[in-house]
């Protein structure tokens, strides 16, 4: 039979302005710092791929090309749906060539680290907002299940939307699914001191005999310290009680009005020393093992320099995770800070505010830190929450991360100028906290420094320059997975991996070359590390606290229920 078809004329990108938008990008990014060759060969290139797409669509509505097209490695474009849909394929694949030519531009544009930084941001928060899949009459799932379910997709989509609106936050997890001391921080324990920064948590142990020394954790005090203590078979707290250790964890309060005007030096003197103080008083250990996590390795490191210049050698031996001391690389964060950027932060919510010290609201941190991943914990939600009508499931790690808290104006201030604007603390002397000079190769304990491979907020090359700023025996380990999920990795799940190297060279890829990779969690050979330092065994206490720090409640406390 003749095929009476109509013949579509194929394409030529070149000679059809089809992506005018593209056309005047190009033409626009001209006036910056682009080398002319550089832009000639993304434009063929994009008039190549451009033009390939289109001639395959005509083929396939033709008929002349395959039934359906290869499915696009894409997750937010490999439903069946956009397979079967020509125009919805079309538009998903245009807009990954898009997306690519945009990037692989702003990778492109010439300038200093920081100018080059912060165009790819800018232009990935552009890319991914803009995916044919986040709205509903360009989504074929989205409009198949509104067409299913005879609109009511649409209806909950929108009641969600509202409700997420009156809370003030896009619901990544089922929140009603979980409660702090319920199914979330459940570990027991007792507070037994508590003042107007941190509650002190006491662990009951689960062994008959502990170690003799101690365990202190100061976890961050931008999130909550629940992330150490999820779930029973994900918990670290859980884990460490259980190798024999009694163990302490600062519970940080989350701040209110009343404490807008408080400092960086508040939360060294008040906080991590002052937890440090009770925890000697109540075991009787001069020299207690601790651990600091995120910005609170950072804070348990400056408290210890701190003690150090007074003439105090507290810390038995120090774990970091995931902790910069040195910030001369802060990863995706940088593009965020600048004198700028920090001097405006101390006009209005710093000491030199003119209306007086604010508060750093937790929304936006957790807003901020949400979509340095947006298309994982922005985008995806939206177009289930709102465009399917999809409520997300219960993740304990999500709803944590909604648990946001705020941060004093002035101590937040201070961290940003003398941390990641002007890197004091790397520089013996530079930064004075408490009225000491703080120089962190005065403190005087072996330290287990751990960084994960994957992390965007503390890279591990910025991990690593913990060893290289800390004189005693130090261990660096390099976990797999991000700066969560690498750290949050029991052994009992047998997931991931870790790497190991004796050697310290001060190039941290040098370090990579030597380094053994090892399966499983490394949470076992920082157990292994830390056994030999916590002394000999003693009979597990019997109650709490002791006669001068009575038990206050029990474990989680107060401070970590409230919220911002």
């Amino acid at each position: 039979m003749q095929d009476i078809s109509p013949k579509l004329p194929t394409l030529d990108f070149s000679a059809s302005p089809v992506m005018p938008a593209i056309g005047d990008l190009f033409k626009s990014l001209s006036y910056l710092s682009l080398p002319s060759e550089e832009l000639a060969r993304l434009q063929a290139e994009y008039v190549q791929a451009a033009s390939q797409i289109w001639n395959q669509q005509l083929e396939r509505l033709q008929g002349n090309g395959q039934a359906a097209p290869a499915p696009i490695r894409d997750r937010r474009f490999s439903g069946q749906e956009w397979m079967e849909n020509p125009a919805a394929a079309f538009t998903a694949q245009m807009y990954l060539l898009n997306a690519r030519t945009l990037m692989e531009l702003a990778e492109a544009v010439q300038g200093d680290r920081k100018t080059q930084a912060r165009i790819r941001f800018a232009v990935q928060q552009w890319v991914d907002a803009t995916a044919p899949s986040n709205f509903l009459a360009l989504n074929p799932e989205a409009m198949a299940k509104a067409i299913a379910t005879q609109g009511e997709s649409i209806a909950t989509g929108m009641r969600q939307l509202l409700e997420d609106v009156r809370k003030g936050h896009l619901s990544q997890t089922d929140e009603s699914a979980f409660e702090v001391g319920r199914n979330v921080a459940t570990t027991p324990g007792s507070v037994v001191f508590e003042n107007d920064f941190f509650q002190l948590i006491e662990y009951k142990p689960t062994t008959e005999k502990v170690y003799e020394r101690p365990m202190l954790f100061v976890p961050p005090c931008i999130n909550k310290y629940y992330i150490l203590d999820l779930q029973p078979d994900n918990s670290v707290i859980r884990y460490t009680v259980d190798q024999g250790h009694r163990t302490f964890v600062v519970s940080w309060r989350n701040p209110d009005e009343s404490m807008a005007g408080a400092t960086w030096d508040d939360y060294i003197e008040h906080g991590a020393i002052q937890a440090i103080r009770v925890v000697q008083e109540i075991t009787g250990v001069e020299k207690p093992n601790m651990l600091g996590f995120c910005v609170g390795g950072t804070i348990l490191a400056t408290a210890l320099a701190v003690l150090a210049a007074r003439g105090e050698q507290p810390a038995n031996s120090l774990t970091l995770l995931t902790t910069l001391l040195d910030f001369s690389d802060t990863g995706i964060l940088d593009v965020f800070i600048d004198e700028a950027a920090v001097r405006m932060r101390e006009m209005t919510i710093g000491e030199k505010s003119p209306t007086g010290p604010g508060l750093l609201k937790g929304k936006e941190l957790a807003t901020t830190f949400s979509f340095l991943r947006p298309n994982d914990l922005v985008w995806n939600y939206v177009v289930g929450n709102y465009l399917k009508g999809e409520s997300p499931p219960p993740f304990d790690l999500l709803y944590w991360n909604g648990d946001s808290t705020n941060m004093p104006g002035p101590m937040y201030c201070w961290y940003l100028r003398n941390t990641y604007l002007e890197n004091k603390l790397k520089v013996p002397g530079a930064a004075t906290v408490c009225g000491e000079k703080v120089d962190l190769g005065s403190i005087e304990a072996p330290v287990y420094i751990y960084g994960s491979r994957e992390d965007h907020i503390v890279p591990w090359t910025s991990a690593y320059g913990s060893t290289q700023l800390l004189t005693g025996e130090r261990r660096f380990v390099l976990g797999a997975s991000g700066h969560i999920a690498g750290v949050i990795n029991p052994p009992a799940k047998r997931k991931r991996n870790f790497w190991l190297n004796d050697k310290l060279p001060a190039n941290p890829e040098a370090w990579f070359d030597g380094a053994t990779e090892h399966p499983g969690s490394w949470w076992t050979d920082w157990s292994d590390w830390l056994r030999p330092h916590g002394g000999k065994q003693i009979p597990a206490p019997k109650a709490p606290g002791n006669r001068q720090f009575k038990v206050i409640e029990p474990a989680p406390g107060r401070y970590v229920k409230v919220k911002a």
